[in-house]
């Protein structure tokens, strides 16, 4: 039987921290991944990878946290939490550590976060034409479409 190279169970922790970086993850659950012990897990994972266990998650968190300032409105404070982080202070220095900059000031170098939203083509084509006037409906809360020019249009069929 072929014995396992120690760096795929290494890969194994690594791939852990990547995908369950949301979640109360530890060093010591990713020694377990790995199947080592805590200290043999550490210094193995920083000879391969170098860098320790620890610092690999939090800049995983951080990264995440970078792409959700630039891309969402969430809080600061909603960001350090769905990163997996506990505490909005830790957070907030440990941004200033790896980027330079607080994240409301990253967030602030960046367009808004409505700037990326997406409205598909088909509510593009149905607001944009050219003689409706758009109004909400009184019950229903729906939006219906007026023209500007009610004697050119027939009235809506079915409901």
């Amino acid at each position: 039987m072929a014995r396992v190279p120690p760096v795929r169970h290494l890969t194994r922790a690594k791939d852990l921290a990547d995908i369950r970086y949301a979640e109360p993850l530890g060093v010591d659950d990713m020694a377990r991944a790995a199947g080592l012990s805590r200290a043999h897990f550490s210094r193995e994972f920083r000879r391969t990878f170098g860098e320790p266990p620890h610092t690999y998650l939090l800049t995983r968190r951080l990264e995440r946290a970078a792409a959700m300032l630039r891309t969402t409105d969430y809080s600061v404070a909603d960001v350090c939490m769905a990163v997996g982080l506990q505490s909005v202070g830790s957070f907030t220095t440990s941004f200033r550590r790896a980027f330079g900059m607080s994240p409301t000031a990253y967030r602030a170098s960046f367009p808004p976060a409505s700037a990326w939203a997406v409205v598909p083509s088909c509510v593009v084509r149905v607001y944009g034409r050219p003689g409706m006037v758009w109004a909400p409906a009184a019950t229903s809360g729906a939006a219906t479409a007026r023209t500007a020019h009610p004697e050119k249009t027939a009235a809506p069929t079915g409901a």
